[in-house]
């Protein structure tokens, strides 16, 4: 069997990880609302900055060429491929993993993929709720057609759980919001 050349080189040697010290060559960011100053090679993948370097390996590889979707996370806000994002392309911006998404109780998605028990092997759930938390931003309500556009991939085929636990996130952020009101 062939060697994907493909692939996202991984540093043979991770950087350390810095918080908030920044020079001239850093780059600054935050992750999961936290400040830190990268000062490695600026063409590696973010992917590995955040599992090698952050141990943050709730974002997962899964092909390196930005096809699968198992590194997705949300730059400020949207969803994009780790294993595809250089770090230069990082400066500045807000990166939130799935160890980010939930504050003190866990993220509507995350509360919907329990209930519906979407996860087989798992291995692309992360992935998958950041993408659908990207699909909520821009879309509070979307339809199945909206759902079916998120290009993330599943071998297991769990889509129509997938599909079910967007919408009861839908739902459970309106409980959310109607019981928020209520206290006021």
């Amino acid at each position: 069997m062939q060697e994907n050349t493909a692939r996202a080189a991984k540093p043979s040697v991770a950087p350390a990880a810095k918080t908030a010290t920044i020079d001239d060559k850093s780059i600054a960011l935050r992750i999961n609302g936290k400040p830190y100053a990268f000062d490695g090679d600026a063409e590696m993948p973010l992917l590995w900055y955040l599992r090698d370097v952050l141990q943050l390996t709730g974002t997962k590889f899964g092909c390196g060429i930005g096809a699968c979707g198992a590194c997705t996370v949300l730059v400020d806000g949207k969803a994009q491929r780790a294993c595809l994002t250089p770090m230069k392309a990082t400066a500045k911006r807000e990166i939130t993993t799935i160890e980010g998404l939930a504050g003190a109780d866990l993220h509507p998605l995350q509360q919907a993929w329990v209930e519906i028990d979407v996860a087989q092997c798992g291995y692309c759930q992360a992935g998958q709720i950041m993408a659908a938390a990207d699909l909520l931003r821009r879309n509070p309500n979307p339809g199945d057609d909206d759902i079916g556009r998120i290009a993330n991939l599943c071998r297991c085929g769990t889509y129509p759980r997938i599909r079910k636990a967007i919408k009861r996130a839908v739902e459970i952020t309106k409980e959310n919001a109607a019981r928020e009101s209520g206290k006021k």
